[in-house]
């Protein structure tokens, strides 16, 4: 066994050992995975042959991740979408205390944007697009899940989402959120006056989120956030990853779904749902406050953690069909400390990076350039974006509030009283988020000025 086995429990290796039939000869975590542990594996049989494997683990307790979405509920939706058009990686086994799930490892690869080839790139959205309509065509009673009835309207399924989602907020421990408050009362208020269809949804659907090779993909992965419920809501997730890694024309995806599920998308309905894609990532991300963990991939979730308040912002601001302007930088003077987070940063990118060869310390590394850049940043920057902060919530609450996020909840209160247009409190969020990504940008890099793709032609 190789030396980067390092962190996983000899029980679980041997596991590992007794469902696949033969002996471990190598594990090894791989970068992302997202909020599990991303594991290669490789058995070797009595036969002689070495099978390649693939483990998600989670080393959290349930109770202690604060949500439902455990690996055991995942495996869930593997089964139900086994035999089906879906390609998947064959489940080997389930662990029955620990979360952690033993799979073949497809072939493929997992990041659409190291893909350059425009046709190629073609090929697999369209080729994605007509799986997500087959996964879609797959019948929900295969699903065999005591909270999701594949019997109940539509209306109460996603009734019954935004409340799940609601409590995993209230619960987080985390301090309340105004820009989730607000959010979370206009889903509720919203719902799609529609009963059906009643689907399989993936949740956290698009690239990224699937391998493939040869212009066609190879399987899907990551049915973390799955659920039943309308189409239209994994129509929007893809819009929300397409973000992070473009995706073609969105428009001419849409067309080769439509084609292949028989289905008229309703552009309003995936706006509504990409208002609660981006307010289910804010959540996640905003229980990660409560209970930090400094092992994990801090320095990313800096980033995509603001991108997707920004996102949150931009599509109810779409929905609601408000426009946005654009908020003018803050002046501020470099700082007497900026050199030495420089020098931090030249030290990663010159001696750590290029003199290491372990995929996960690389990926770790451009992390923690993340975190320095923000810092050096901020130092900059904090106090003029929130004297700026300020300003604009003394202009709409009459009276200057004492912090920013203390003026911000009494300015959700006072919209949900009936006293502010919505309008002015998405524009007041636009100009916080803008003021946030001046002290990100460097480590956003191009996440800085991304958008959502235009869904009208």
């Amino acid at each position: 066994m190789n030396d980067r086995q390092v962190a996983l429990d000899p029980a679980l290796v041997e596991w590992i050992s007794a469902v696949a039939g033969g002996k471990v000869i190598c594990v090894d975590r791989r970068p992302g995975g997202g909020r599990r542990e991303a594991w290669i594996v490789d058995v070797e049989t009595l036969a002689g042959d070495v099978l390649p494997l693939f483990l998600r683990y989670d080393r959290l307790d349930p109770e202690e991740r604060g949500d439902s979405f455990t690996l055991h509920r995942e495996a869930q939706f593997y089964r139900a979408l086994e035999g089906s058009a879906v390609p998947i990686p064959a489940i080997l086994g389930v662990h029955p205390r620990e979360q952690a799930i033993l799979s073949e490892r497809a072939p493929g690869q997992a990041w659409f944007s190291q893909l350059h080839d425009e046709q190629e790139r073609i090929s697999v959205a369209s080729d994605f697009m007509r799986i997500l309509a087959a996964m879609h065509q797959v019948d929900p009673h295969r699903l065999q899940l005591p909270d999701q009835d594949p019997d109940a309207g539509l209306q109460q399924l996603v009734h019954h989402e935004i409340d799940s989602w609601e409590k995993i907020y209230r619960d987080a421990g985390a301090n309340t959120d105004p820009l989730i408050d607000l959010a979370l009362a206009w889903v509720r208020q919203n719902v799609p006056d529609v009963d059906g269809p009643v689907v399989i949804v993936q949740g956290d659907t698009g690239p990224g989120n699937f391998l493939y090779q040869d212009g066609k993909v190879t399987a899907v992965l990551d049915l973390e956030l799955g659920h039943l419920g309308d189409p239209h809501d994994d129509l929007a997730w893809v819009t929300t990853r397409a973000v992070q890694e473009p995706f073609t024309d969105m428009r001419d995806r849409f067309d080769d779904y439509s084609r292949a599920s028989g289905l008229t998308i309703d552009l309003d309905r995936v706006r509504y749902y990409r208002v609660l894609a981006e307010l289910r990532i804010v959540i996640l991300g905003h229980g990660k406050t409560a209970h930090p963990d400094p092992l994990s991939e801090v320095g990313n979730s800096l980033a995509y953690g603001l991108l997707h308040r920004r996102l949150l912002v931009e599509a109810l601001a779409d929905v609601l069909d408000i426009e946005l302007g654009t908020a003018k930088s803050v002046q501020a003077q470099p700082t007497e400390r900026e050199w030495l987070y420089d020098a931090a940063l030249e030290q990663l990118r010159q001696i750590i990076v290029p003199r290491s060869e372990d995929a996960f310390v690389i990926a770790r590394s451009k992390g923690l350039a993340r975190i320095l850049k923000y810092l050096r940043d901020a130092d900059r920057y904090a106090d003029p974006v929130t004297d700026r902060d300020l300003d604009d919530l003394e202009a709409a609450l009459g009276y200057r509030p004492d912090t920013v996020s203390a003026g911000t909840a009494a300015l959700v209160e006072r919209h949900a009283n009936g006293g502010v247009p919505i309008v002015n409190v998405i524009r007041i969020f636009e100009r916080q988020i803008a003021g946030k990504t001046q002290q990100l940008r460097s480590a956003m890099g191009v996440l800085a000025d991304r958008h959502f793709d235009e869904l009208n032609r």
